[in-house]
């Protein structure tokens, strides 16, 4: 196993290992995680912001190391869209679980409706360009990534942050307005953006490989 192989596999650990720990402190009745001095930030979101910052940054580096050095596997290309799925997908369907009892606790159903629905849009998206890509490796086509799917993935990478950091610190800016509507916060616009861009790059994906889905004669 090659170095980047192993950044790779290092990150999918530390990515599970998150989300084992993150679902156990979920799981346990009346414990109170206090928060980071006077912030609305809690100190398990701020550790789990931190490994993902960190987990982010190595999906970078393997892809780098791999294609500057030549050491591009079959085993890297299988295993880094596990890790890239793993990061993204599950760290939005982690987000929304508490973002829809505070947001049900707030009597606030549109922007919990809003955060569901993107969640809904951009796995559905990860999932048809999976299936695309796998009818084209077995038809010897490769399907290239485009702009959209990599400022997708970036736009994801900075609205999952500021969403563990519970808008920090963007909710200085309307922390004293009750009246502000949740859906409209900094980190859920960021959000909306990365699903916009989802659909964008699954849609162009789909229309640039159609080719890949006509049947053999």
């Amino acid at each position: 196993m090659n170095l980047p192989n192993k950044i790779t596999v290092s990150r999918i650990v530390l990515i599970v290992g998150m989300l084992i720990a993150l679902l156990v402190l979920a799981c346990i009745p009346n414990l109170a995680i206090p928060n980071v001095g006077d912030s609305r930030i809690n100190w398990v979101y701020l550790g789990a912001t931190i490994i993902f910052i960190i987990a982010a940054a190595t999906d970078c580096l393997d892809g780098q190391i791999a294609r500057r050095c030549n050491l591009v596997t079959d085993l890297g290309k299988f295993l880094d869209p596990i890790a890239d799925k793993l990061l993204n997908d599950g760290m939005m369907i982690f987000i929304l679980v508490p973002q829809a009892y505070a947001l049900s606790q707030r009597r606030d159903p549109m922007a919990l409706t809003i955060l569901l629905f993107c969640v809904v849009l951009m796995i559905g998206r990860d999932l048809v360009v999976d299936a695309l890509r796998l009818i084209a490796v077995k038809k010897n086509i490769v399907i290239a990534a485009n702009i959209f799917g990599k400022l997708k993935t970036v736009l994801q990478m900075i609205a999952i942050p500021m969403m563990l950091l519970n808008d920090w610190p963007f909710y200085f800016l309307y922390q004293n307005n009750p009246n502000y509507p949740e859906f409209l916060n900094i980190s859920n616009i960021f959000f909306y953006i990365a699903t916009i861009m989802s659909l964008i790059s699954g849609i162009i994906y789909v229309y640039q490989n159609r080719m890949v889905l006509k049947q053999d004669k």
